[in-house]
């Protein structure tokens, strides 16, 4: 008999409580928003030099003729500006008349400065496309959407808030640095200001595009220079367009708005940042991945040196399969071992004969000694001499 086997008591669990009708409705919902932001995401593409350049003059174009088109409705944006400079006042922070006064005492400062407004506010700009597009393809397609999207929303400002610069008000004694040091190159002032609308000052893009500038240079390139570099650039861009009188101190707030509305928008469209993005993109997958995989199956990420799930039940399925044929081998073996060893023996399978139990409470079984005329180790009897 074997060992008694020792009875579990088992205890039976409470059923699960069910959800609420609003729980459920409330998780469908959640699960719902989580996947059209997984579906959202997009896959960086290389960038076509050609497109690029197209895409960004006209672009440029439309932007400037929709600006320029918007009715300069030259009483509302005065009062607006009035309204403005009370604001900062109130808040203890106009001090722009003062710095543009003080600036514009050092003449070749203050011309250095209007250079600064009328040229780098493009130059930087493309320098930093061309930057990306050579050393970061893969953060291109994102970053240029951020400028893009900014840019777009800087129109719907320029229409719903006309708004004047400060050298343009009317009793707050503000200097017109270009107009009085005859700086060329600019159309905030002089013959060129027909060809720009003067009141589209909120929000400022120059602040907008300088700080999309500083944020690309800081987070991506890898120099420590470089990163000062990036961080530098916007606060001296702010300290311009004040020493000129081009913008308010709230101008700059309107252009950092619409420059986080269009990370954000960036953010849901890519589901990350643009300096989160992969540095380059093989050309593999900007032909071969939106045609063969969808969008709608996620492929797991893995890590160099790591096998894929397929691999792993690849290698699973071939290890169950070797060890099978394995165990069938050399269970056909012994049979057959044993078969033949009792083909030759004369006798029955031996006996077994039970042993002691083990630690575990089970019994195993050892064969008894074989006691048949092939085995005995006896010697065999003398016959008995037969009589004459």
């Amino acid at each position: 008999m074997g060992a008694p086997t020792a009875r579990t008591k088992t205890t039976s669990s409470p059923p699960a409580a069910t959800p609420h009708r609003g729980e459920t409705r409330g998780t469908d919902l959640a699960s719902r928003f989580s996947a059209l932001l997984e579906s959202g995401k997009r896959t960086p593409r290389k960038p076509r030099i050609w497109f690029e350049i197209i895409l960004i003059a006209v672009s440029y174009w439309v932007y400037s003729m929709i600006r320029n088109a918007v009715p300069e409705q030259r009483r509302s944006a005065l009062r607006n500006a009035d309204w403005i400079w009370d604001i900062e006042q109130a808040l203890g922070i106009a001090v722009e008349q003062s710095i543009n006064h003080t600036i514009n005492s050092v003449t070749w400062l203050i011309m250095s400065l209007n250079y600064y407004y009328a040229t780098l506010h493009f130059v930087v700009t493309i320098g930093v496309f061309v930057w990306l597009y050579r050393s970061h393809p893969g953060r291109y397609g994102a970053a240029r959407t951020v400028l893009f999207t900014t840019t777009g929303a800087a129109l719907l400002g320029y229409y719903l808030f006309p708004l004047a610069p400060p050298r343009l008000m009317q009793g707050v004694d503000f200097i017109d640095t270009v107009q009085v040091h005859q700086t060329l190159g600019s159309t905030a002032s002089g013959n060129l200001a027909d060809m720009s609308n003067q009141y589209a000052a909120m929000p400022s893009m120059h602040v907008g595009w300088s700080v999309w500038c500083g944020i690309v240079i800081a987070t991506m390139a890898k120099p420590l220079w470089g990163k000062l570099l990036g961080a530098l650039y916007p606060l001296a861009t702010l300290f311009v367009i004040v020493a000129t009188a081009n913008h308010f101190w709230l101008d700059a707030v309107g252009g950092l708005l619409c420059l986080g509305f269009g990370f954000g928008v960036v953010r849901w469209w890519y589901g990350r940042w643009p300096h989160r993005m992969p540095r380059q993109v093989s050309a593999s997958s900007t032909s071969e991945s939106s045609a063969q995989q969808p969008s709608d199956v996620h492929t797991p990420k893995v890590e160099p040196g790591e096998q894929s799930p397929a691999e792993r039940a690849d290698r699973t399925a071939t290890t169950h399969g070797t060890g099978t044929a394995a165990t069938l081998t050399s269970m056909a073996t012994a049979t057959g071992t044993a078969t033949i060893e009792r083909a030759a023996s004369s006798e029955p399978t031996p006996k077994t004969e039970p042993t002691p139990k083990t630690e575990a409470g089970t019994e195993t079984t050892r064969p008894a000694a074989p006691t048949g005329p092939a085995h005995s180790t006896a010697k065999p009897a003398t016959p008995a001499p037969q009589e004459p």
